[in-house]
């Protein structure tokens, strides 16, 4: 199985390319941007050595259709899917800040909480709550969006203070968020599964505020299994759970979260494999189709090229 983990194209019009931790962004023209979802993976703020086969056509699918069924909440960049693992959109000019919403103490907050932390983001926790266990109501746990490096935790507070939003503008698409959260809920709770938290992004397009990126993916949110999920609350057990948590999981047991002089443990074909069936596991799960692995045995690359070229040249 092929796993694309880099691009280098160079497309009519094409004026840079961006690489992220897992997209390869091409300006088109300064007007549009071809976002290739490639298969790396990464955790605790790492590329990882190998690429994960499927991933990147995964993640765009289902970025794809949560970006389709949310328009009405608000207008989002993609134009067009020209090929299964390449979203073609508007580029806007993005807000410096990443939209974290959680309906559930878990991840990083519940790490938080255990140590005593009872204020996130500015936002007060409440007392004698449990892993897993769900918030009274969604809370906003925005980040700063860090070019390299970590991301780090600011309030709203700060985020207007700073100049990062104006007022205005945060108490939109922290509306947006809130909104496109509960769309997202009612989806997963559709499919028999829980949107535990997720982040948005958004940016601004002639002056307008529109959803960019991914959303509602195993890279960019966590889900639990519905069924059982009460029962396992009660007892202490660990939820099941549809995200890429499994990752950071298998990386902490083997002494790896990203800190100086650590190594990321040896991700054999059986490690690689299992990943790529988790990934089209949640993708089956969230929305209630078959996963159809496009073209497992051409030359992806080349078909991404020229998927995205023609695209381009009916522009």
């Amino acid at each position: 199985m092929q796993a694309v983990t880099k691009t280098n194209f160079n497309f009519k019009g094409q004026k840079s390319l961006y690489e992220g931790k897992v997209r390869d962004v091409y300006n088109i023209d300064n007007k549009y941007l071809a976002m290739v979802v490639t298969d790396r993976i990464s955790a605790f703020d790492v590329v990882l050595p190998k690429g994960i086969p499927f991933k990147g056509q995964i993640l765009n699918q289902i970025a794809a259709k949560f970006l389709d069924i949310t328009q009405d909440i608000v207008p989002n960049w993609k134009i067009a899917t020209p090929d299964p693992m390449v979203t073609v959109g508007r580029m806007c000019e993005p807000f410096k800040v990443e939209m974290i919403v959680r309906g559930y103490l878990a991840g990083s907050a519940y790490r938080a909480y255990k140590e005593g932390c009872r204020e996130l983001c500015g936002v007060a926790l409440p007392e004698g709550m449990k892993e897993n266990d769900m918030f009274p109501t969604p809370v906003i746990t925005p980040t700063t969006k860090a070019d390299a490096g970590h991301d780090e935790n600011i309030s709203k507070q700060e985020i207007i203070e700073q100049g990062l939003i104006s007022k205005e503008d945060y108490e939109q698409i922290e509306q947006y968020a809130l909104k496109l959260f509960a769309r997202g809920s009612e989806v997963a709770k559709q499919r028999g599964l829980i949107l535990v938290d997720t982040k948005y992004e958004f940016g601004k397009y002639d002056g307008k505020i529109y959803l960019i990126d991914e959303i509602h993916t195993p890279d960019s949110s966590r889900y639990f299994y519905l069924d059982g999920y009460e029962e396992r609350q009660q007892k202490g057990e660990k939820q099941r759970q549809l995200s890429k948590e499994f990752v950071r999981e298998w990386l902490m047991e083997n002494n790896f979260q990203g800190k100086e002089g650590q190594t990321v443990p040896e991700m054999t074909d059986e490690i690689i494999e299992n990943i790529s069936n988790r990934y089209i596991e949640l993708y089956e799960h969230i929305t209630g189709e078959k996963f159809v692995k496009e073209n497992s045995e051409g030359n992806i690359v080349e078909r991404i090229e020229k998927n995205v070229t023609n695209y381009i040249n009916s522009l």
